[in-house]
């Protein structure tokens, strides 16, 4: 058995969809956030060094270029000649609509891109994007927008220094979806004050809305952060490694299966993660998924 069988994974997703492999090309195109520039506050979220989640963040080089080094390692990795233009670094909508048009266009341009996926906060997504959203998705092109929800509880957000709050999330998901554009949204488990109940209350409320796609991973402390600090004096512990298999498979078991799952895990690089280790072992984590949903199987089999 393998993860996919009990997953409805992004890319067996994208394999049924188009018949072959589809990847994802994380972008870097020099985005700043609302949370870090001063219109909503400095500093950013408390666990926030974009290093962490995009692997071109120190010196974003040209779109084209971003693509092809992409490109380059997923071929040999796993042959995939289709790809998705994944803007992820930062706030992705956080411009003017013609400057972003500019920017995804020289995405699409490429002639093996068949999408995009525009990662962002919810408080920075206008009708006039996504209308813009909707025009690449009339012409053909896969589209996602991926929203940064992370917790549907205010106070959560809050003691993160998040900058929004749900009813942002809320009101940016029903306007995406009533245009019929595909909205996957992001979860972290392991927020500071919150437990599995936590995440498993978040995802009821993303589903009662309604909702395409769905991240998820584990809070992990990396370095030059406020969450750092806070871990160095002892006020975070974060979770262990068993403690997130157990919830990410509690979020799989309770997602309907037309949901599509675009992550499971995440990880950081080993030069600024700082704990738990164990966040730099994706196949490991991926691995006890999959063994923890496989003998949840068992087991209801044998009561059954």
């Amino acid at each position: 058995m393998a993860l996919s069988d009990y997953v409805n994974t992004f890319g067996q997703a994208m394999l049924k969809r188009y018949g072959e492999r589809v990847h994802k090309i994380s972008l870097d195109a020099s985005f700043t956030c609302p949370n870090r520039d001063g219109s909503k506050g400095v500093g950013g979220c408390t666990f926030c060094n974009n290093v962490s989640f995009s692997p071109n963040s120190k010196q974003p080089a040209p779109i084209s270029h971003q693509i092809a080094a992409g490109r380059r390692v997923i071929r040999k990795r796993t042959r995939a000649q289709k790809y998705i233009a994944y803007f992820q670094a930062y706030t992705n909508t956080y411009d003017e609509t013609a400057a972003l048009k500019i920017l995804y266009d020289m995405a699409i341009n490429e002639e093996d891109v068949i999408g995009l996926s525009i990662g962002t906060r919810p408080d920075c997504v206008r009708d006039d994007v996504l209308d813009l959203l909707v025009s690449y998705q009339e012409q053909g092109y896969e589209v996602w927008l991926e929203l940064g929800l992370q917790s549907a509880f205010d106070e959560s957000l809050k003691r993160v220094n998040r900058g929004h709050g749900f009813a942002e999330y809320e009101q940016t998901l029903l306007a995406a979806r009533k245009r019929g554009l595909q909205v996957c949204t992001h979860l972290i488990a392991g927020l500071p004050g919150e437990t599995g109940w936590h995440v498993k209350e978040s995802l009821k409320r993303v589903l009662d809305l309604g909702v395409d796609g769905l991240k998820l991973h584990p809070l992990h402390v990396v370095k030059n952060t406020v969450l750092a600090n806070e871990w160095k004096e002892g006020l975070y512990q974060p979770m262990t490694m068993q403690e997130y298999i157990h919830i990410a498979a509690d979020v799989v078991e309770l997602t309907p299966p037309e949901v599509i799952f675009h992550r499971l895990t995440g990880t950081a690089a080993p030069d600024i993660l700082v704990a738990p280790e164990w966040c730099s072992l994706k196949w490991r984590v991926l691995n006890g998924i999959e063994d923890e949903l496989s003998a949840r199987k068992r087991q209801n089999q044998r009561v059954a």
